[in-house]
């Protein structure tokens, strides 16, 4: 995405005075929805945050909300838990209606299980725990610029649904990023960290760093500072697109043309019947 695009997103996103907030469904008591959380509320965007895990509801339309994310955790979408049934249901709200969606790790994955994909373990047991490479497709490149090294942190992945599009690429675990419909996105990356959750999450999972595939825990901070900064890059210019990207907008300019259209030609039919 090209500067002078990204600039114009802002400009038309900053004329928008009176913003909904974004949905952020978090999955443990002491998550946060990091720099991504930030971002949108320098952008304007108030968080509206949820833990449907611990009882909070989930609407039951879009109308009052920008866009929603659903962030990751240490459960799976494999899983028989009535939450996680209920937020994989619950994701067609957004599909539906077209609002923009985000799903991050397990909320990607419980996208794909929406869409009727399946959630899987890599096939020789590994895990992506660090930085690993991030390759985009030719669809990712014509959408926007993005980073080469992403932050990792899991054991499943998922196939790209049915008429999903793969925007990129990975090392152990192919599918990436995919987008399906005009504004839902799946991402299996951390694009959310910050510096401090990074410390959190490799001292209190340390134990995951052995397993298969998974980098040691220096050398997640000896790339945090070489890397996260195109990651943050790549998410601020994601998110402002994400939200040009809404498809009810879409819907209510075509149905404003429509009535327009409708009215001309009442306008045009009375004149013809007061001149006859």
């Amino acid at each position: 995405m090209s500067d002078a695009t990204i600039h114009y997103l802002r400009r038309q996103l900053s004329e928008d005075a009176a913003r909904r907030p974004v949905l952020v469904i978090l999955h443990q008591e002491t998550s946060s929805p990091g720099k991504l959380g930030q971002m949108l509320q320098a952008k304007g965007y108030p968080l509206d945050i949820r833990r449907p895990r611990f009882g909070d509801p989930l609407p039951e339309t879009m109308a009052d909300h920008s866009g929603a994310v659903i962030f990751g955790g240490p459960m799976s979408a494999n899983d028989t838990d009535d939450f996680v049934k209920r937020e994989i249901d619950w994701i067609n709200v957004p599909l539906k209606e077209e609002a923009p969606f985000l799903g991050i790790c397990l909320g990607a994955q419980m996208l794909v299980k929406t869409l009727g994909g399946e959630v899987k373990s890599h096939c020789e047991g590994c895990a992506e725990i660090g930085f690993y490479r991030l390759d985009a497709t030719p669809e990712g490149a014509a959408m926007m610029d993005w980073p080469s090294h992403v932050y990792q942190w899991h054991r499943e992945g998922f196939d790209l649904p049915k008429g999903a599009t793969l925007l990129a690429r990975g090392e152990l675990f192919q599918n990436q990023a995919f987008s399906i419909g005009p504004a839902a996105f799946g991402v299996q990356f951390h694009s959310e960290l910050t510096y401090a959750m990074a410390c959190r999450w490799t001292v209190r999972g340390a134990e995951r760093m052995n397993l298969p595939g998974a980098r040691p825990r220096p050398d997640h901070m000896a790339k945090w500072f070489r890397y996260d900064p195109p990651v943050r890059q790549w998410l601020d210019g994601f998110l402002d697109s994400w939200i040009a990207r809404d498809g009810r907008a879409r819907s209510a300019q075509a149905g404003e043309a429509g009535a327009s259209t409708t009215a001309k030609s009442v306008v045009s039919s009375q004149s013809r019947i007061a001149s006859s």
